[in-house]
């Protein structure tokens, strides 16, 4: 079978086989943070091989949005979880993310070692560049199919203002954001309902999912009165069950102890995705236990942002400089790939939970329209707070300096701009959004020109 339809051939559901190379190659090309992450899910699963519609897609993302934690992992267990039950969603979230981890643990590694290495650090300054395009590329590519009127517009610029201008914390925008779907449901449905959600097909054909619907075979996705206790009784000591070993056998204060324990609160409080969160790791793992150096952490976030992979991969940084540090008896690089292991457990097994629990529920109460209508209001207004992850990113990219004008609102300085990035993101922005070059290209030019212009500058 093609792995690829068009308009006019019926989808066929994947393999098991097919399915896994697909997840494969998105872990390997998810740059961009969470929105180039789902810009390219979209694009594979839904636009190219039609495995899901536009509306279940939209309808998991949705979910996803809600739930701490990162949502486009979350997003490809969901859509894995769908087509090949439980076994398909562990392969989807562990493909998402085991490409980044790998590359991160290299990466923490060399940083450690070697320090700042001239080559590759023009390597990153490249590659940010390109970043900064496929991220504005996927701030476009989803406000168009989320944005479908004025009133949606709106609540995006309304979410985009409360982050960036007022500091608004992102699950209080959500909060809000689903009222006023709920209520405007009522009052003017025709704004609402289904306006954040794209048609279930394409030229008539809908998602291989939606069709597997139809002919009753996707029985697992029914949630039973055993479902909530079984799936809590067998994740939740998965998840904390390294963390209370790990505190019987070193005790309370080791650093494994801190670890575990603090990223396990972090998993559950992760509302909005890695930046969301940033402000309050660095502060605690600079001031209150002592891991890294201030500075450190921006680094780790660079480190991150130029991996495939979630950007909360930034907090196996974070694990992996503090338990080689502390490495007590241990190979230092020994303990820091085994700090790093133990944050990236307590980080992503939270994120299979949260699925595996709800999604069987959000499926089943896909028909309410009140509730398609508060989820398609969260939608415009997770928009509006991309836009601010773009906004943020292309503040650090280009210029040296950012000044706070209170609230949390930053500007450029703008005698700090670095002409380099500035022209190497414009010129990934031609080639991506103008001369349609693809995402990997993009990012390997970048990468040698960010060389070339350090080495003659």
């Amino acid at each position: 079978m093609s792995d690829k339809v068009t308009s006019v051939e019926v989808p066929a559901v994947p393999t098991f086989t097919e399915a896994m190379k697909v997840w494969a190659k998105i872990g390997l090309l998810s740059f961009g943070g969470p929105a180039g992450q789902i810009a390219l899910m979209h694009k594979e699963l839904v636009e190219e091989r039609r495995w899901i519609g536009e509306q279940r897609f939209l309808h998991a993302l949705n979910y996803c949005m809600l739930l701490p934690g990162p949502e486009a992992q979350q997003l490809a267990i969901y859509i894995g979880w769908l087509l090949h039950r439980t076994i398909g969603g562990l392969v989807a979230g562990i493909l998402f993310v085991i490409p980044g981890a790998l590359v991160m643990l290299a990466l923490s590694s060399f940083y450690v070692l070697y320090g700042d290495m001239p080559l590759v650090a023009a390597l990153f300054f490249g590659v940010k560049a390109a970043v900064l395009a496929i991220v504005i590329e996927a701030v476009i590519r989803i406000g168009r199919r989320a944005l479908k009127n004025r009133v949606m517009v709106s609540i995006a610029v309304g979410a985009f203002i409360a982050i960036y201008a007022l500091n608004v914390p992102f699950p209080l925008i959500v909060l809000l954001a689903g009222l006023t779907g709920w209520l405007g449901d009522r009052v003017a449905p025709g704004l609402f309902s289904g306006s954040a959600h794209g048609k279930d097909d394409v030229a008539g054909i809908k998602g291989a999912v939606d069709l597997m619907f139809e002919r009753g075979e996707l029985a697992h996705v029914k949630p039973t009165k055993w479902h909530a206790p079984r799936t809590v009784a067998i994740w939740l000591p998965l998840w904390l069950g390294p963390v209370l070993a790990i505190w019987w056998f070193t005790g309370s204060a080791s650093v494994w102890t801190e670890i575990g324990r603090f990223f396990s609160l972090m998993a559950v409080v992760t509302f909005g995705g890695a930046y969301a969160v940033l402000a309050y790791v660095a502060q605690a793992a600079v001031q209150s236990f002592g891991w890294l150096a201030p500075g450190e952490m921006v680094d780790g976030l660079g480190l991150a942002e130029t991996t495939p992979g979630p950007l909360i991969l930034v907090l196996q940084f974070v694990g992996f400089i503090a338990a080689f540090r502390h490495a007590g008896s241990l190979d230092p690089l020994l303990a820091g790939s085994l700090g790093a292991l133990l944050t990236l457990w307590v980080t992503f097994t939270p994120c299979f939970f949260w699925i595996f629990l709800g999604a069987p529920y959000i499926e089943a109460l896909r028909g309410n329209k009140a509730l398609s209508a508060a989820l398609g209001a969260i939608t415009a207004a997770v928009v509006g707070v991309i836009m601010n992850l773009a906004l943020w990113f292309a503040l650090h990219v280009i210029f040296h300096e950012v000044r706070n004008l209170g609230l949390g609102m930053n500007v450029p300085v703008f005698s700090s701009i670095d002409w380099r990035a500035a022209l190497l993101s414009g010129a990934a922005m031609i080639a991506i959004l103008k001369l349609k070059i693809g995402m990997l290209p993009t990012l390997a030019a970048s990468a040698l020109a960010g060389v070339l212009l350090l080495a003659v500058s």
